[in-house]
């Protein structure tokens, strides 16, 4: 069950950091960067949240439990 959790929570933070990518490039996200230099609030959430669920969902492969 471990495992499943895991890989499970693997795929769910990469599909949430790829949303995040997309709206990195998105028409709002390039206004933004270029008055204040920086992407959107939504993407940069989407990319940290993502990239710490995938983490987390690694660890827990990398554990060996079942």
């Amino acid at each position: 069950m471990n495992k499943a959790l895991g890989l499970a929570l693997l795929v769910g933070g990469i599909i949430i950091l790829g949303y995040g990518v997309n709206a990195n490039h998105s028409l709002a996200s390039g206004v933004s960067k270029a008055i204040t230099g920086q992407p959107t609030d939504r993407a940069m959430w989407f990319m940290v949240a993502g990239g710490v669920i995938a983490v987390l969902g690694l660890g827990s492969l990398m554990r060996g439990r079942d």
